[in-house]
């Protein structure tokens, strides 16, 4: 196995980050990584849970972190968590997967969407989801279609300086 040097994307768990740098027309360089929590098992017990494997993803962002401001990042994907609120309304799980949301934040990139109305919402409504979310659900099993979706998994965060031009979308509709 080779080591990675401090300046090199050294990643925690393979095929979970891929990232580019991406140079526009006009010289303007924007780093952006696709992302993927794996779900995972405990020693002992029999839940699942990505929150680890999220937490090792904002560890493994921060290598493009040079700086308090000004850096540009966009990094999305699938995290298979949940944003607001815990599977059957737990407390426990809300507050695990909130400081993702924070450590991400805290890092320069916060969260930019998908958010309502730039998608859909749950139709009807989970029971477990908050009524004033506005989350738009991303996750939907394979034979059904995208607007019986109930969870939002899927989330976008960028730095503060992206953030006025970015419009983030779920496209979780029919149409």
């Amino acid at each position: 196995m080779t080591e990675a040097d401090d300046r090199d994307l050294a990643v925690s768990r393979q095929g979970s980050i891929a990232a580019a740098d991406v140079e526009f027309a006009n010289g303007e360089h924007v780093t952006v990584a696709s992302l993927y929590a794996a779900w995972e098992r405990p020693r002992e017990g029999h839940w699942i849970y990505a929150d680890a494997s999220a937490h090792r993803l904002v560890s493994d962002l921060s290598v493009f972190v040079g700086s308090q401001r000004d850096h540009r990042i966009i990094a999305a994907g699938d995290l298979n968590i949940l944003m607001g609120h815990g599977e059957n309304g737990s407390p426990y799980w809300r507050d695990r997967y909130l400081s993702i949301f924070s450590r991400m934040a805290a890092i320069g990139l916060p969260f930019a969407g998908p958010q309502h109305p730039n998608g859909i919402q749950a139709d009807p409504w989970p029971s477990e989801l908050p009524s004033d979310s506005k989350n738009v659900p991303t996750f939907r099993v394979r034979q059904s279609e995208p607007a019986t979706a109930t969870r939002q998994l899927d989330f976008v965060f960028a730095s503060a300086e992206l953030h006025h031009r970015l419009r983030v979308r779920a496209l979780n509709s029919c149409n």
